[in-house]
């Protein structure tokens, strides 16, 4: 597992910047991914794939445990479809 922490230590290696630098350009980005998933947009990162977001609808489901019918609401979840090259390199 990569944590946000090791993808900032990476950058800051990587451009010469300092650890508080790369973790505040990670959590940036972080950021607008995140404000822009909010307003219902979609975040394109060309080689890397897209966040969109989805809606789903109210549907009824059961409690596996007392077979209960319940409702559960209409939710907006964030989806990612990664880009054809990050496919490829995935299945080299």
């Amino acid at each position: 597992m990569t944590t946000t922490n090791e993808i900032a230590d990476k950058l800051a290696a990587d451009h010469g910047l300092t650890k508080a630098q790369g973790k505040a350009i990670v959590e940036a980005v972080i950021a607008s991914i995140t404000e822009a998933a909010v307003a219902g947009n979609e975040t394109s990162l060309p080689g890397f794939g897209k966040f969109k977001v989805k809606h789903t609808p109210e549907r009824e489901a059961r409690n596996p445990g007392t077979g209960a019918t319940i409702k559960v609401p209409a939710a907006k979840k964030l989806a990612f479809t990664p880009a054809k090259a990050l496919k490829d390199a995935l299945n080299k």
